[in-house]
């Protein structure tokens, strides 16, 4: 299997209004460094995730989602900045066979976890 054919290639974060739309594009701007291109008020989408990513505020588009997990090989600034930006923990960093994570809320309520396979 080559390039993108076959690969998850995009993950769309729900957005409870366009409110929520623009808090959580400044969030992951300030945390991860991901800028963004608007495509109105309720939707927004961003390259620079490794993976495409849209914020949608779209009603249809709210039954739920998968767990979007980030790499960060330093996982504590990645966390302190996580909260810092308005991010809520909901757990905090853990072993796991293969590395480290946590887990937090963005601003718009969702869930996403930040991996590192480094123990430093």
């Amino acid at each position: 299997m080559a390039g993108r054919e076959n690969r998850i290639d995009f993950i769309e974060f729900p957005a409870a209004s366009e409110t929520d739309v623009a808090r959580a594009s400044e969030f992951y701007r300030t945390v991860f460094g991901w800028r963004w291109q608007d495509w109105g008020d309720d939707y927004a989408d961003t390259r620079d995730s490794g993976l495409g990513a849209g914020l949608n505020a779209d009603p249809a588009h709210r039954p739920g989602a998968p767990l979007a997990v980030i790499y960060a090989s330093r996982l504590e600034e990645a966390r302190d900045k996580a909260i810092a930006a308005g991010g809520a923990l909901i757990r905090d960093i853990f072993s796991f066979p293969g590395g480290r994570r946590f887990h937090f809320r963005d601003p718009a309520g969702n869930e996403l976890a930040v991996w590192s396979d480094s123990e430093t």
